[in-house]
């Protein structure tokens, strides 16, 4: 048995930045972070666009606001210090007709209230920007990047490493037994670690790993995957930086966007559809238990029903190349085809309240010894080390 001030399941950005801001404030802390997979960032951290994002659209006073900011300076001075590929490269929002004008000027109000550097801007200063883009309207947010998060992962992982805590990986958790003075955790291989705190970032796993840690979910996790393409070479040009959409205000994703990948390259998507497995990265991936368990959910049936024309037409686009093209040629109508090929695909956990509604922020639940993690949707990966701030400042009055 092995015996730790702290213990924290998963190893995401979330999880190892939760890990290594402990050691940093407190070095002689015994830390351990247990990661079922054999390496760490396998799941949302690896499979992500890779955008550094700015805190344009979060509603101003939330967790995702006021830590996106600081977050993302975090985040860039990091990658600096550790010389980390990066670039602070911006993003245009574009409003293509009359009618999506209103929705972004509500964004450029969200952004300015939020304290973000944005910019509304004509038409001569966006084709300055993405000549290839068609819109009426924009919003330039010049602080949004681009940057390898699995990357950042991997130098965490290191960092933790060479400070004297311990990354494990292959070490699946299956039962949490939390006591007066102690939890044990129990790995799939037979283990057992005791831990005077323990800390879940399960992710796409939040609320069943911090079920088990005795922290009864207020809502349920749904994974929604979003498939991507990336342009071919020759079409890369037709792409300058990062150019997104106004978000339609009645369905709860950004919609399909460009990106331009900090290792070369240029992504299209995603879209959002039901995956029928939690870590379902392709479109034949199943699971039995997990699709039941989404299907029987009343708050998934509240949104599908509430949203079944969008979620219908993120299924078509799923299926069909040519809806996804033109989709894209909204924003950039010089696309063709041709010009995409796909792309790896990445799953969001997405916490659903029981009556339908998202879980619109950060949401952590505690216990005596437990601080769990039961949602991080972007922009987690960028405020990970701002996140992994605030979940120590949780952790150490547990520690006496």
């Amino acid at each position: 048995m092995s015996h730790n001030d702290v213990l924290v399941i998963g190893g995401g950005i979330v999880g190892l930045a939760t890990a290594w801001s402990l050691l940093e404030q407190t070095p002689t802390l015994k830390i351990v972070l247990l990661e079922k997979e054999s390496q760490v960032a396998q799941h949302q951290t690896g499979h992500n666009s890779g955008v550094l994002h700015s805190g344009i659209y979060y509603k101003p006073g939330t967790l995702r606001a006021t830590n996106c900011r600081t977050g993302r300076q975090a985040m860039v001075d990091f990658c600096r210090a550790e010389e980390i590929p990066h670039d602070v490269c911006g993003k245009v929002i574009v409003a293509t007709c009359e009618s999506e004008i209103p929705q972004l000027l509500k964004i450029y109000e969200r952004g300015m209230a939020n304290g973000v550097t944005c910019h509304l801007i004509d038409i001569p200063h966006l084709k300055q920007l993405e000549p290839e883009v068609h819109g009426v309207q924009a919003i330039h947010v010049p602080d949004a990047g681009i940057v390898d998060y699995k990357q950042v992962a991997q130098r965490l992982a290191e960092k933790i490493r060479r400070a004297g805590g311990e990354v494990v990986t292959g070490a699946e958790v299956v039962a949490v037994e939390t006591r007066p003075s102690e939890v044990i955790t129990r790995t799939r291989d037979g283990r057992e670690w005791t831990s005077r705190v323990l800390v879940t970032c399960g992710g796409l796993q939040a609320d069943r790993v911090g079920q088990m840690a005795g922290c009864t979910p207020t809502a349920q996790i749904v994974p929604f995957r979003g498939e991507y393409f990336q342009l071919r070479p020759a079409a890369e040009t037709l792409c300058r930086n990062l150019i997104y959409p106004v978000p339609d205000p009645e369905f709860p994703f950004l919609g399909v966007h460009f990106t331009r990948m900090i290792h070369g390259g240029v992504e299209c998507g995603p879209n959002a559809v039901l995956a029928f497995r939690r870590e379902g990265y392709h479109k034949l991936d199943f699971s039995l238990g997990d699709l039941t368990e989404t299907l029987r959910y009343s708050g998934f049936r509240k949104l599908a029903w509430k949203h079944w024309r969008s979620g219908a037409t993120e299924m078509w686009r799923s299926w069909s190349k040519g809806a996804f093209v033109a989709a894209l040629q909204k924003l950039v109508p010089a696309i063709r085809r041709e010009d995409l090929e796909p792309a790896p695909a990445g799953v969001r956990a997405q916490a659903l309240n029981p009556n339908g509604s998202l879980v619109d922020d950060f949401l952590i639940l505690e216990g005596p010894r437990v601080v769990s993690i039961q949602n991080a949707p972007s922009p987690a990966a960028t405020a990970s080390l701002r996140i992994g701030q605030l979940i120590g400042a949780r952790v150490t009055p547990k520690l006496g």
